[in-house]
């Protein structure tokens, strides 16, 4: 059991990265002098301290498995420890079995939602109450957490500075704070039986007043952006016209939104594969998230090479689970596919202008995508239908999804909101399709959404920029 439980730890510790293994150490605070932690500089040494604390130990993992549950490592939870998200948080709902303070939580989600501009905000208004040496550029914002808390100026009872510091010019988590101080009220009323005030929970007895928490998206730049464009192929039939105007809309955007992006075009099968797999294997350790556009042609979960053979989708999303791409584990992971999923048209259908209903979802099977946390699919149309590209304008789906990334990304909306607002718009325009019958004919395109994101994703957008969208 012993050699077990060696093996485990040195697994994890194996996975982790410098990050996470400063989260790790933020987290641990309250169980493990801070003197200690300091002098602790890879996983190792770190789990070494929790078996020395009795934290940890053959056959009890709890705390091993409620940190690694907040950082959001699912996937070594999954693989190492049998548990799941689901699982840790029904028991962590239990009162008292959570090990981490929700002090502590609370600050580690502040940190991770600060962005770097923010960061520097609170750096900046803290100039007279923390050592100049402290406020360095490569200060973390829990680096400067814990130098607060060393000055006395942020405690578990005592956030008065901190909201004054946030409310100036994030509101948002501003409330999350006034959020954890009127739970700790209503603790201090029902110490025993009652976590949160039965008149605010959902129908589950999930607190309905909590903000729903976002990916960071700290680094510059957040991510690559590659975008596989195909458009001209081995059958000159094939060939694509207006798709390189769908690569320079997505360029244009995603340089804007501070990724690094990289087209490639005309690929075949094997190499649109073999592409995604190259990007999968490199180290995104630095960066908060990974986009890819994919134009081709395309059938049923498939998409077509430009020498006519077909790669799955399945295998291209797969290529970024946990175990393929651990320096992406609880980062989001963002596929476009612009390409027919069939050959059938949509056809119109009236409707009340008011009508607001649900997707059909047997066309939809469990195995379009794989089981894989944080990750989301856009597809330019649902299954067994064409997608329309127009030769001079482009793709409808991807110059409707770039102009509202374009128009909404400056007021901080969510992906998911955003590519709703597009399914809304392409589903509401009709096309006429002139080589289907004489006069031509009216079709509809459907684009469709899946998504296993545990979080909102707000792309950040330059600050200098912001004020001129």
């Amino acid at each position: 059991m012993s050699t077990d439980f060696h093996k485990l730890l040195f697994e994890v510790s194996e996975a982790l990265v410098t990050d996470e293994l400063a989260a790790l150490k933020f987290l641990s605070l309250d169980h493990v002098p801070m003197r200690k932690l300091e002098a602790i500089q890879e996983p190792k040494a770190f789990f070494e301290v929790l078996k020395e604390k009795d934290m940890i130990e053959a056959g009890n993992v709890a705390f091993l498995r409620e940190l690694l549950y907040l950082i959001g490592r699912i996937d070594l939870l999954t693989a190492h420890l049998g548990s799941s998200r689901e699982q840790m948080e029904r028991e962590l709902q239990v009162q008292g079995r959570a090990k981490v303070s929700a002090y502590r939580q609370l600050l580690y989600g502040i940190a991770e939602d600060l962005t770097p501009e923010d960061v520097k905000c609170v750096k900046f208004l803290l100039q007279k109450k923390l050592p100049k040496n402290k406020l360095q550029d490569n200060a973390s914002m829990l680096q400067v957490f814990l130098e607060m808390e060393r000055n006395g100026i942020i405690k578990e009872d005592d956030l008065t500075m901190l909201k004054d510091i946030l409310k100036a010019f994030r509101a948002d988590i501003k409330r999350k704070i006034d959020i954890y101080e009127e739970k700790k009220k209503e603790e201090l009323h029902y110490p025993v039986s009652v976590s949160v005030h039965p008149g605010e929970q959902g129908a589950e007895g999930t607190p309905t007043h909590l903000p729903v928490e976002t990916y960071k998206m700290k680094n510059i730049p957040h991510g690559y952006c590659v975008i596989l464009n195909n458009y001209i192929f081995n059958n000159p039939r094939c060939n694509r016209k207006g798709t390189v105007k769908d690569g320079e809309a997505v360029k244009r955007v995603f340089k804007w939104l501070q990724f690094e992006t990289v087209e490639h075009m005309d690929l075949e099968a094997k190499e649109i594969y073999e592409k995604v797999k190259e990007y999968s294997k490199r180290d995104h350790r630095n960066m908060d998230c990974f986009v890819c556009f994919i134009f081709s042609h395309g059938e049923k979960h498939k998409i077509k090479g430009i020498d006519d053979e077909f790669v799955n989708i399945k295998d291209l999303v797969s290529c970024f689970s946990g175990s393929n791409c651990p320096s992406l584990a609880g980062k989001p992971k963002v596929f476009f596919i612009q390409a027919c999923q069939g050959s059938v048209g949509h056809p119109a259908v009236p409707v009340e202008a008011d009508f607001s209903g649900y997707v059909e979802t047997d066309a939809t099977p469990l195995t379009s995508i794989p089981d894989l946390a944080d990750i989301l699919v856009g597809m330019s149309t649902v299954e067994d239908y064409l997608s329309f590209r127009s030769s001079e304008t482009g793709s409808v789906y991807i110059q409707c999804l770039c102009d509202k990334m374009e128009s909404l990304c400056p007021h901080r909306m969510d992906l998911l909101t955003i590519l709703t607002m597009v399914n809304k718009e392409v589903g509401g325009k009709e096309f006429k399709v002139w080589n289907q019958m004489p006069g031509g004919k009216l079709e509809k395109q459907m684009p469709q959404i899946i998504t296993t994101l545990r979080k909102q994703l707000i792309f950040e957008i330059p600050q200098e920029q912001s004020s001129k969208k």
